[in-house]
């Protein structure tokens, strides 16, 4: 009888802890972008792709970068650390005022982060690019693109579209692979609606710069416009409607 008690004891703590691990289980990409709420790239014919930093504002590379997109008539998103945008407010100001996005990457880019602190971090970067350009953030990116249910609905709640990249759109330059490297990852991989992952800041951002200063005219010569997520967003938008 006791033997039967402690087996039945057993199967119960089994089938607790199955039911927990499949509640605990992140719903993944397909669920997410069914619902709207991440976004990895878009479906589109129309040649626009979205160009986004990292890990900014960079008194170097950031103003390099600024330059090279203004050449080329380039818009971008810049993720930016709340830390670093207090520090280098007048880069966040002239990113706003060139036309660029300006998101949320957490005020100190923790690499763990619990709910409770990505929800005061979202909200202490926010009132700092808003103090800044009269305007608030409304995409956020997850530190190293580490995310479940957990950061994803804490974003949600606090009013963000969580922004990821294309997978096959990882310049990987915080690596420093080379602008050989960098340059043909981003060129033989460019689709329609792609969204690219690059950082200007975080370390030596020398080969990102480089690397931009080969894939800008050639995207531009193979018809390419350079977009923000917003405007991405709205071509995704405009080409459902159309569909319809």
């Amino acid at each position: 009888m006791k033997t039967l008690v402690i087996k039945v004891l057993i199967l119960i703590i089994f089938i607790f802890c199955i039911a927990y691990a499949s509640s605990a289980m992140d719903k993944g990409r397909p669920y997410y972008e069914k619902k709207g709420y991440v976004l990895w790239g878009i479906k589109t014919d129309e040649k626009v792709i979205a160009l986004t930093f990292d890990d900014g504002p960079h008194i170097t590379y950031t103003t390099q970068i600024l330059d090279l997109l203004e050449q080329y008539d380039a818009k971008a998103t810049f993720f930016v650390i709340g830390e670093r945008a207090e520090k280098y407010q007048d880069l966040i100001y002239q990113m706003a005022h060139d036309g660029h996005e300006i998101a949320n990457h957490t005020y100190t880019h923790p690499l763990k982060i619990t709910p409770g602190k990505l929800e005061e971090e979202l909200k202490k970067t926010n009132e700092i690019i808003h103090d800044i350009t009269g305007t608030y953030p409304i995409f956020y990116r997850p530190v190293g693109g580490s995310y479940n249910d957990r950061i994803i609905n804490t974003a949600i709640d606090n009013g963000y579209k969580v922004i990821m990249w294309s997978w096959h759109q990882d310049t990987e330059d915080w690596k420093t692979p080379g602008v050989k490297k960098i340059v043909s990852k981003v060129l033989s991989g460019a689709n329609p609606g792609d969204i690219v992952l690059f950082h200007d800041a975080g370390g030596d951002r020398t080969q990102t710069v480089q690397a931009l200063e080969e894939i800008l005219p050639e995207l531009q010569k193979q018809g390419y416009r350079f977009v923000t997520i917003s405007e991405l967003i709205e071509v995704h938008t405009m080409s459902l409607s159309e569909n319809k």
